[in-house]
């Protein structure tokens, strides 16, 4: 009997699939979070995953990324209710086994879990979890978000991550340097006023360490000093708070092809 891991937040839909595929034979668990999945994930290890694209707290992508993290080969179906194209690419870049929109045939859903599931699993036995650095190299450039404001942080993220970006974040100063030696950023972006460890001690430190990526700083402060000392430290771009999304991204992409050059 094939395991089947379905990851929604909305719970009838749960109920509905669970109950759909147990008639069919498989063995449906259910989660109705990001994180709830990756820990049944952990636990299970299920023949096929069924992921919901839009979630709250964790979407369906960046579930996408960290059951790559765990197990490269995994079988992950991503189920995209009102998804765009550049969802769906973003989905196959991080190699989603399928992508199939909501509103679709159920048999359709049916007959590609079928499908998939009768495939052989490639032996994993030998194989140890990917690291940070390792799944940026497969998944593109990647970003670092260091502001201490938990939801400015989580919003940055996600709205990285929904761009292809490989996206973590941190909420201070000595959080960031640690993820900096394990994930080796292309980009970093910066907070300016921090409590505890500022922003600009965090310039120094990456100076210091000879950073090779780029430096984005973001701040809400008028004081030209502070200003001047940063810029004096050579960051690629100064954002003011609140931050401009469009401009953002152009500044992200213009560091990435200044590095290349």
């Amino acid at each position: 009997m094939a395991t089947l891991l379905i990851v929604d937040d909305d719970q009838m839909n749960c109920d509905l699939l669970q109950d759909l595929f147990s008639r069919q034979g498989y063995d449906v668990t259910c989660a109705t979070s990001g994180r709830e999945g990756l820990d049944l994930f952990r636990s299970i290890n299920p023949k096929v995953t069924l992921v919901d694209l839009r979630m709250p707290e964790m979407d369906g992508l960046t579930v996408l990324k960290e059951i790559r993290a765990l197990d490269p080969h995994a079988a992950v179906v991503i189920l995209g209710g009102g998804a765009t194209d550049a969802h769906e690419n973003q989905a196959r870049a991080l190699r989603a086994t399928d992508f199939i929109r909501k509103g679709l045939s159920l048999d359709i859903l049916v007959e590609a879990v079928g499908r998939i599931s009768q495939l052989p699993r490639p032996a994993m036995a030998t194989q140890s979890p990917l690291t940070n650095r390792e799944i940026g190299e497969q998944l593109g450039e990647s970003v670092l978000v260091l502001d201490d404001e938990p939801l400015v942080c989580d919003l940055l993220v996600q709205f990285l991550s929904l761009r292809g970006y490989r996206t973590l974040g941190a909420r201070n100063g000595q959080e960031a340097l640690r993820m900096l030696d394990e994930m080796h950023p292309d980009v970093v972006l910066v907070d300016m006023i921090m409590p505890g460890m500022a922003g600009i001690d965090v310039l120094r430190a990456l100076r210091a360490r000879e950073y090779p990526g780029g430096i984005i700083i973001m701040t809400g402060s008028h004081n030209e000093e502070l200003l001047q000392e940063a810029w004096s430290l050579g960051p690629h771009e100064l954002l003011v708070k609140p931050v401009d999304l469009d401009r953002l991204l152009m500044a992200i992409q213009l560091v990435l092809v200044c590095r290349e050059c």
